[in-house]
């Protein structure tokens, strides 16, 4: 298993985490442009596993095809944690598509995800290869939290689920940077959804649904939802569209929950305003230069952030609720999220897959076993209507 990009911020935790759990045996490497700050990073894990000294360093760069080519060839599962993707990403997935390597990142962009299901997919179920994307904070709550909750509901009825997150946090340059780029990339966006769909075939006899929704009251968001336009959903309709047991029509809303409508209204017009800003160049690149990449919130910050994911699940006259809860999202449990798609995809027997596909397709319940395992709390139980 090689990570590659372990010099930057969540990179270099996604590390840290698995010099902390990676199960003995297990060979893996570190990979990046940077020789020096890669054995830097060694250095560091070494303190955590003396083992780690003797990771192997190997020279790689999104720039580089042929470097690309090497280190997926070498691999059984890459790691990628060196965005924007969509500025940087492709050229690793071309790569693992071609050799027939699993692959796993973090990326929330989805013009990068559809992109790469146009550009890659089909190499990818010719060589075996699984094409994981979203595997952080960005999607892997979400996607499980409702592989879930449908779990427990009749097989052949409609279901429709809502989600709402809750979350306390902060963010790292590389985050800002990936948020601000796609804000600033909304037709590209559009386009590579448009081509998507084009390409991409259709359930048979089946309907998936994941419209935006509207600001509501809602007691099961706590207040108020506040519809989120994140990449989660599209990644939620598209476990749906692959497993038949989410039912021959499938609804799912994607919210953030609110306490107070003065705050709701705040955050959209924030968001309103980052999105606007965005699109001029000057600004965004000053907005990106206030937090650098590789800057992230400090170790005391991110002990107190957390985040909560609400799952009500309806279908067949039965209400099931889930609930999916951690600490840090964008960066201690990503990195957790992360490096345990990984080992997952590496070590455990799963169903067969190739291709572009989402962790619930992939790995369901052995990597809901792991994150449990490793400290992510998940419960489910019926509630009578």
């Amino acid at each position: 298993m090689v990570l590659f990009g372990a010099t930057g911020f969540t990179g270099g935790l996604t590390a840290e985490y698995l010099a902390g759990h990676a199960p003995p045996g297990l060979r893996w490497a570190l990979a990046g442009r940077d020789r020096a700050r890669l054995a830097a990073v060694r250095d560091r894990l070494a303190a955590i596993d003396p083992a780690c000294a003797d990771l192997s360093l190997l020279h790689a760069d999104s720039g580089d095809a042929a470097s690309l080519r090497a280190l997926a060839e070498a691999a059984r599962v890459v790691i990628s944690t060196v965005g924007p993707y969509v500025l940087h990403g492709e050229p690793l997935v071309a790569a693992c598509a071609g050799a027939g390597t699993d692959y796993v990142d973090l990326t929330g962009e989805p013009e990068f995800v559809d992109l790469m299901y146009v550009r890659h997919h089909a190499e990818a179920v010719r060589t075996g290869a699984r094409l994981v994307h979203a595997c952080g904070f960005d999607s892997v709550p979400h996607d499980l939290g409702v592989y879930l909750t449908v779990g427990q509901l009749p097989p052949d009825v409609p279901i429709t689920v809502h989600g709402f997150v809750r979350a306390g946090g902060a963010v790292s340059g590389g985050t800002l940077a990936s948020a601000l780029l796609a804000f600033s990339r909304r037709r590209e966006t559009a386009w590579a959804g448009r081509e998507r769909r084009m390409a991409e075939p259709r359930p048979d006899g089946r309907r998936i649904r994941t419209p935006l929704g509207r600001l509501r009251r809602s007691a099961d968001a706590g207040g108020w939802a506040v519809p989120l336009p994140t990449v989660d959903p599209q990644i939620v309709g598209r476990s749906a569209a692959a497993l038949d047991r989410y039912g021959p029509d499938f609804t799912y809303t994607h919210s953030a929950g609110v306490k107070r409508l003065p705050v709701a209204l705040a955050g959209l017009a924030g968001a309103a305003v980052v999105f606007v800003l965005a699109q001029l160049g000057p600004v965004r690149r000053w907005l990106m230069r206030r937090l650098p990449g590789g800057q992230g919130p400090s170790e005391q910050r991110r002990a107190r952030s957390w985040f909560r994911a609400r799952f009500v699940g309806e279908g067949g006259g039965r209400r099931v609720v889930t609930e999916v809860s951690g600490g840090d999202p964008g960066y201690g449990e990503t990195a957790k999220m992360l490096a345990e798609s990984a080992l997952c995809l590496a070590l455990d027997r799963l169903p067969e897959t190739a291709g572009q596909v989402t962790t619930a397709v992939a790995m369901g319940d052995a990597l809901v076993a792991r994150l449990v395992a490793a400290g992510l709390r998940c419960e489910t139980t019926e509630q009578h209507r």
